[in-house]
């Protein structure tokens, strides 16, 4: 019998305030359960705008304590009333002046598994985020949830091909990548970069983007959030590049096994020869 993994992601608007925004994603989750999902990842910092496209000091505001903050004690909460994995992106405040930008993921049955923090912090127009944001210091954990080995990588991360391998061998099957990415920037990247790393990796990927403008800036968030297997493939049809959307697609975790057997990439590797590329 296949191994198959029912899974759901958000690509969502911006309402204008967190408890609204907190509410909607609820509700996408509980419209995702009903429809068969074990597991559902929303987008970069999901319950606040993408209030990096500034660089004011009034948006320390969003920040929240990782695990124990107000979304994701909400997020375990609905992870024990649908049944499902939760990745949950926030800004996290660990202690005075040290905040950075997270994922937790939460089990099936409402219990904190881990955090993943973003490594690689842009710095550049519409996206000031070395402003608010330090460094990701936790590795890339993969973390054993309901539906399998999950792994998050955060928006500008996936530039950075050295992440999405460490996922690789740390075991991850699906790797959720919630982002905040705009039209004029990178969209000729969108379709290229997470099929790429989930073919080189051979792995699915969860691909969600922002969708529409937000009062901080000019920055055109364009969806088109989608799955990809480990061939490249898109599982089902890429989402709109102009509105909300909820994605539900069925993943055959069987395909990881066959196509590592096949393309045999982790075979080949040669990391004895690899020395110079983690030379400063």
């Amino acid at each position: 019998m296949a191994n198959v993994v029912r899974a759901a992601l958000v690509q969502a608007t911006w309402t204008g305030d967190t408890e609204s925004m907190v509410a909607k994603h609820e509700e996408h989750a509980r419209e995702a359960a009903r429809r068969g999902a074990r597991i559902i990842g929303f987008q970069e910092v999901f319950n606040a705008p993408y209030f990096c496209q500034v660089q004011e000091p009034e948006h320390y505001r969003w920040a929240e304590p990782v695990p124990d903050g107000p979304t994701v004690r909400r997020m375990r909460d609905l992870a024990r009333e649908t049944g499902m994995v939760i990745v949950v992106p926030v800004f996290e405040v660990e202690q005075s002046g040290f905040y950075y930008n997270t994922a937790a993921v939460i089990d099936a049955d409402g219990s904190y598994l881990g955090k993943y923090r973003k490594h690689h912090i842009p710095q550049v127009k519409g996206f000031w985020e070395k402003y608010y944001f330090k460094p990701g210091n936790l590795g890339w954990p993969v973390f054993d949830t309901a539906v399998g080995r999950v792994g998050v990588y955060i928006c500008y991360d996936r530039h950075f091909p050295e992440g999405w391998r460490q996922l690789g061998l740390n075991g991850a099957q699906l790797v959720y990548n919630p982002s905040a990415t705009h039209r004029g920037l990178s969209a000729y990247l969108w379709r290229l970069e997470q099929p790429a790393a989930a073919v080189a990796n051979e792995y699915f990927v969860a691909a969600i983007n922002r969708v529409g403008q937000e009062e901080y800036g000019d920055n055109d968030f364009y969806g088109t959030s989608y799955f990809v297997d480990p061939r490249g493939r898109f599982v089902g049809d890429v989402a709109s590049d102009q509105g909300e959307e909820l994605l539900v697609r069925d993943l055959d975790f069987d395909l990881i096994e066959e196509v590592r057997q096949q393309w045999a990439f982790y075979r080949d590797r040669r990391p004895d020869a690899y020395e110079g590329l983690v030379q400063p």
